[in-house]
């Protein structure tokens, strides 16, 4: 492996583990904003609102992150990453556009969550980038 290939992989490892970090703090930062104002503050405004921006910035965090993670792949590894988001988008487009609709047609018999539709995404994602990079293989 040359010079140039093992900085490219040190970065790309760093890249992923900052992505990595980012993930975590934007999930605490999620759980911050779902428990927080029943649990430590008591549905304080002010400290509700605080934590409301505080998830909005480390979002942001994280979303430059994933950028700079995609950035930084090859381009074999990009097609497969836009791939698996493609699928995730229409998946997510299908299934979100019609879920609230479930309930109002008695489809389903409970109210519809964000978090059910945040979960179909993520597996959504992880099966898209399975599938897609055996089929590169």
């Amino acid at each position: 492996m040359n010079k140039i290939q093992s900085h490219s992989n040190a970065e790309a490892k760093k890249n992923a583990i900052r992505l990595n970090y980012w993930t975590i703090a934007w999930v605490i930062s999620v759980g911050l904003l779902g428990l927080g104002p029943q649990l430590i503050w008591s549905f304080n405004t002010l400290s509700t609102i605080f934590a409301g921006l505080i998830n909005v910035a480390v979002g942001i965090g994280m979303i430059m992150a994933n950028i700079r993670f995609i950035k930084g792949q090859d381009e074999m590894q990009e097609k497969i990453f836009l791939e698996a988001a493609a699928l995730t988008l229409g998946v997510t487009v299908v299934c979100g556009g019609s879920y609230q609709l479930w309930e109002d047609i008695k489809l389903i018999s409970f109210e519809p969550q964000v978090w059910h539709l945040m979960c179909v995404i993520g597996l959504t994602f992880i099966i898209g980038i399975t599938t897609v990079s055996r089929k590169y293989q």
